[in-house]
């Protein structure tokens, strides 16, 4: 996969938190980390989950992602050095160690593009996987089309840097059905009116197919919940979000 600008150069990287926030995902896995003697959080991002799992819940907690701006950003924040940060891809990384929890949280499943790739990260996820461990991530249910909010007048918002001031923002998008694949622009304009834009690529692979790359890759799903709020799954449901063990 090419590199992410939105992740990988640092003037756009400041901006992850300040347009995210802590949502329900983290709120969920930060839960379903008690009592876990061992996280890994994979597509850790600027690491704010990780920190707090490891605050809160006392586990020994690494992660990864492979955008080392990101991973600045995490390692100087308060906490830090009570999480083990790695930079590495979730289709290839290989810690020799196994985790009673894993978690990928913010949709970062879904850059994961082609079936291989997807099979690939699912077999890292099993690898590093304890005897009875748990393991947690997020893809955007396709029929909610989600992408479709992507556009420029639906999706301005702004924000406050607390150096650069205030910041608007606002996305474009272009959906590839053939591929099922959204490539979306992500647009930042600063107060002294510099513009800041990534083009970003994500996946959004049916249900049928993770059930299938799940099973093969020796996991099996307990629970398959449309929301993080812990909704069961329906047709309509905004996510597919499987909640699982070993097979």
């Amino acid at each position: 996969m090419a590199e992410d600008l939105l992740y990988a150069d640092p003037a756009l990287a400041r901006f992850y938190d300040l347009d995210n926030g802590w949502g329900e995902d983290r709120e969920f896995c930060l839960r379903l980390a008690a009592g876990a003697g061992s996280v890994l959080d994979l597509g850790c991002g600027t690491g704010e989950l990780a920190i707090r799992i490891a605050a809160d819940q006392g586990a020994a907690v690494t992660a990864a992602d492979p955008a080392g701006a990101m991973l600045d950003l995490a390692r100087a924040k308060p906490g830090a050095k009570r999480v083990t940060w790695v930079e590495g891809d979730a289709r290839s990384l290989r810690l020799g160690q196994s985790f009673d929890l894993i978690a990928m949280t913010g949709h970062a499943f879904q850059t994961l593009l082609t079936r291989k790739d997807r099979a690939a990260c699912l077999s890292t996820i099993a690898r590093h996987l304890a005897p009875g461990g748990r393991f947690v991530f997020d893809s955007r249910n396709p029929a909610a089309r989600e992408w479709e909010d992507w556009r420029p007048e639906a999706s301005e918002r702004r924000f406050e840097d607390p150096v650069l001031g205030p910041v608007t923002a606002w996305n474009d998008v272009r959906w590839n059905a053939a591929r099922r694949i959204a490539t979306y622009g992500t647009h930042y304009r600063t107060a002294d009116r510099r513009q800041l834009s990534a083009t970003s690529r994500i996946g959004f692979p049916p249900l049928d197919e993770l059930e299938g790359a799940i099973a093969a890759a020796g996991l099996r799903v307990e629970r398959w919940m449309g929301d993080w709020a812990g909704s069961g799954l329906t047709p309509a449901s905004p996510e597919f979000i499987p909640l699982g063990r070993p097979a």
